[in-house]
């Protein structure tokens, strides 16, 4: 019988750092939430859907939102259907555990063969939602009340936290974490990320483009600072438009791909 992998070492389709392959295998090895931090664009979200692939498991994402509750994640007791169905006179409406439905947490425990769940962007739930998590996330389990039941993981997820440091997340949660900081790649690395999206790319083009991107961010006026994503729609904007690459700097055309506010625009006229 094969030998299970669990050794992440990055993807064709997903360029990895050292740094964070190694913090990914740590979490692995410790059985700990990895906690990934990072400015939006460098690939904090897809990073879970690369080991997940690497590794050969089922991938489950729960999206944070303002509005989400820890609860969310464990279970939903659904009373106003099972009131909707006792009116109708449904068989099965004695039966409580028909109207429990397993949030994404749930559904990690109860998955037969070790997950990856992503909990993507935490830092958008109220500043309780990370304490409201700490049992479940160290010893892998939640009771049910309606149905005095014990939900506990069949195997212990890969667990991935996202956040964009909107707000501090608690020390208690923290503690519980490795954590990893994915700093933005610089040229070597970026050329890499990007040829893996493209089949082709003229190397001038790609070269001006570049410098022409990075300056960019080095402006210290520049409030929205374009992402790894935005380069890589912005190359394909200027291969599309059969944009010389020797006017690129000059000319900046399709700006507004690489940008998104009107201040950052007007800032970059005034610079050409």
């Amino acid at each position: 019988m094969a030998m299970e992998n669990t050794t992440f070492q990055g993807s064709r389709e997903y360029v990895a750092s050292e740094e964070l392959m190694a913090a990914v295998n740590i979490a692995i090895q410790l059985e700990k939430p990895l906690l990934i931090k990072g400015e939006p664009g460098t690939g904090k979200t897809m990073l879970a859907e690369a080991i997940a692939k690497s590794l050969d498991k089922e991938l489950i994402i729960w999206n944070i939102k303002s509005t989400t509750k820890a609860q969310d994640g464990l279970y939903v007791y659904d009373t106003i259907q099972r009131l909707y169905d006792s009116q109708f006179g449904e068989e099965g409406v004695d039966d409580i555990a028909h109207y429990i439905k397993l949030g994404k947490l749930g559904e990690a425990f109860q998955a037969d063969r070790q997950a990856v769940l992503l909990i993507d962007e935490i830092d958008k739930a109220d500043l309780e939602f990370p304490n409201d998590l700490l049992w479940e996330l160290d010893k892998m389990e939640f009771y049910i009340h309606e149905t005095k039941e014990t939900v506990k993981a069949k195997e212990r997820p890969i667990v991935i936290i996202t956040s964009n440091a909107e707000k501090e997340l608690p020390d208690a949660f923290l503690r519980r974490c490795i954590f990893h900081y994915i700093e933005f790649p610089g040229p070597e690395l970026m050329e890499e990320i990007v040829r893996v999206h493209f089949g082709s790319l003229e190397d001038n083009l790609l070269k001006n483009a570049m410098d022409t991107f990075y300056w960019i961010r080095s402006l210290k006026d520049i409030r929205k600072k374009p992402s790894t994503s935005e380069l890589i729609d912005w190359l394909r904007a200027l291969q599309l438009g059969g944009i010389d690459p020797e006017k690129i700097r000059r000319e900046l055309p399709f700006a507004g791909v690489l940008l998104k506010k009107d201040e950052d625009l007007a800032e970059l006229k005034k610079r050409r």
